[in-house]
């Protein structure tokens, strides 16, 4: 009985380790040919149409109200200390920092991550993959480098609004709501909020948008056959990344701190 709870637990972590494997090595291919032509902008816009523009109203949504709340916490918990100025400060550090880049991640998760693993193991099914590979066109630099770019591109770009709704809707709750002073408001933000801040933001969305579409395109390229294959990897894509995000935000965190 053990050498079998054994066995089981080894066939487990050797899976585990073929599928990073392979994930590795899918990235890295699609990198390398990133660099290489032919070049594809046309296609490359296109999937930032798709990524950013088709996912602005659910970031400007999720933004606002998440400032909202964090604004009206925030004021109550410094109210205790007798600090209701710092609230500009505590709303600005709290989005830039975490809630942004991490929170307009996993919507874009949801919203596209999804879309893009269906799409791409649709193709897969439907033998469009390899009609591809028959013309002497490979899968990857067509279908996959394009995602993964305007992924890297497209996501920082959700996260900065993301921020900047947020810390207008910290605004309408502490100033509008509260009576916090709008100059200390803003003042203390100014003073306070630091260029590394903004840069851990900025290598956060970054490393987010890569993972988005690395591991949506990996689930949808090596989805398995029928409509139940393409069930799975869709949902596959979307709990991994948003683990690999979390995961990934708190490595990030500690190493640039």
């Amino acid at each position: 009985m053990f050498i079998f709870i054994l066995e089981k637990i080894g066939n487990v972590f050797i899976g585990f380790l073929k599928k990073t494997g392979r994930m590795v090595i899918f990235f890295a291919t699609a990198l390398s040919l990133a660099v290489r032509p032919p070049f594809k902008p046309g296609h490359v816009i296109k999937q930032i149409h798709f990524i950013g523009v088709k996912s602005l109203f659910v970031i400007i949504l999720t933004g606002l109200f998440t400032g909202m709340a964090l604004g009206l916490q925030g004021y109550y918990t410094l109210s205790r200390v007798g600090s209701e100025g710092l609230l500009g400060f505590a709303v600005a550090l709290g989005m830039i920092r975490e809630l942004g880049p991490v929170l307009s991640a996993l919507m874009v998760t949801g919203r596209a991550g999804s879309s893009m693993a269906a799409e791409i193991g649709i193709m897969k099914i439907s033998e469009q993959l390899d009609a591809l590979d028959t013309m002497a066109i490979n899968p990857i630099k067509y279908v996959v480098v394009p995602k993964i770019i305007a992924g890297i591109i497209a996501v920082p770009l959700l996260a900065a609004i993301f921020n900047i709704i947020g810390i207008f809707g910290g605004y309408l709750v502490g100033v509008e709501l509260m009576g916090v002073n709008p100059g200390t408001f803003f003042g203390e933000m100014q003073n306070r909020v630091a260029f590394k801040d903004i840069n851990l933001g900025f290598v956060k969305s970054v490393s987010f948008g890569a993972i988005i579409s690395w591991v949506s395109c990996f689930e949808g390229y090596y989805t398995g056959f029928g409509a139940a294959g393409v069930s799975k990897a869709t949902t596959v894509s979307v709990v991994l990344a948003s683990v690999l995000i979390l995961i990934c935000n708190y490595f990030i965190t500690s190493v640039m701190l």
